[in-house]
């Protein structure tokens, strides 16, 4: 769940209208707010029996590669453990979003988590009921879009809505963020949350709002992002016990299934796999570096804290950081 409203939160306690300098005292506002904000996520979700995770990210914290594998890893935890994570953007550190720069939004910030965290379905909330062909309060003819196609070359993306005047965010960063997600392989509806009941409806199937269907499958996507950033200083080899694990049982690749490590990677580079017969089978994130891979090359994953002296998991790569590559992905 990505949230705004710390700034807002932070406003009502220190009842601060006046912005002499808006950037350090929205900062200050939302310093503030984020624990108000979190304290009433808390109050509500505790009647349901839902514990929940704070996370405050940037643009930088998801564009850098190792904080992306951390920040992913984290999340996907997280999720498996039934806990849910609450995100929004670090305004004390980051000032994109008080600046209203690209992707200093929460609507784009939505897009890069969904993307992180290969998300199914991305559901943007606002106060309009979708998208429409433009403002509805002040165009009469303007038209409801309910399903929109982005590969369609008739379609609109000026497309509008009431913006909130409120937030920082209007129809137009949602629409960049719908083109940000469904180019990842995430489908995303935009609608209107203060419909009774909204998520619950739309996870029985009703159709509210405005869908914007992906325009590529979140494997091909993954795929494409893995191998135009593959590292071309280190690989890793993998007996046949492991190929096959990999190749037929959806799993991680474990150090003990690792016969060789050549030349140099760092923890959360994109790393080539290769079988004994140097074929070329996938590729995925890395969570240790090429020297401490090769020390526990061949090892039990339960060995791994007392080679090391630290722990980034059992897997060397976790299979949610990994693709299957064929010859055609390579050379096409």
């Amino acid at each position: 769940m990505v949230s705004s409203g710390a700034v807002a939160a932070g406003r009502q306690v220190l009842k601060k209208q006046e912005e002499k300098n808006p950037i350090a005292i929205r900062q200050v506002l939302a310093a503030t707010g984020q624990i108000q904000l979190m304290n009433q996520y808390t109050a509500i979700f505790n009647q349901y029996d839902i514990p929940i995770a704070q996370a405050l990210l940037t643009r930088k914290d998801v564009s850098d590669r190792l904080s992306y594998l951390n920040i992913r890893n984290t999340l996907i935890n997280l999720l498996e453990m039934d806990i849910l994570p609450i995100i929004n953007e670090n305004d004390v550190v980051a000032i994109e979003e008080i600046e209203n720069h690209d992707f200093g939004d929460n609507d784009n910030l939505s897009a890069l988590v969904s993307n992180l965290i290969d998300a199914d379905l991305l559901i943007i909330l606002g106060k309009t009921k979708g998208v429409f062909t433009s403002d509805p309060n002040i165009d009469p003819k303007a038209k409801f879009l309910m399903n929109i196609d982005l590969t369609d070359s008739n379609t609109n993306l000026n497309a509008s809505g009431p913006s909130d005047t409120k937030g920082r965010g209007g129809m137009a960063t949602k629409l960049q963020a719908a083109k940000l997600a469904t180019s990842s392989g995430t489908n995303v509806i935009i609608c209107n949350g203060l419909e009774p009941n909204i998520l619950l409806r739309l996870a029985k199937g009703e159709q509210i709002g405005s869908l914007i269907s992906a325009t590529n499958s979140k494997l091909e996507s993954r795929k494409r992002w893995m191998i135009s950033n593959l590292t071309d200083t280190g690989f890793i080899q993998i007996d046949n016990g492991a190929k096959k694990a990999l190749l037929n049982g959806n799993t991680s690749l474990l150090p003990a299934g690792i016969i060789n490590i050549q030349g140099s990677f760092d923890r959360g580079d994109i790393v080539s796999i290769y079988d004994n017969e140097s074929k070329l089978i996938a590729a995925g994130i890395s969570n240790y570096n090429a020297l401490e891979s090769n020390r526990i090359q061949g090892k039990h994953s339960t060995e791994i804290l007392t080679l090391l002296g630290h722990h980034y998991g059992d897997e060397v790569i976790h299979r949610n950081n990994m693709v299957i590559i064929n010859d055609k992905d390579v050379f096409s």
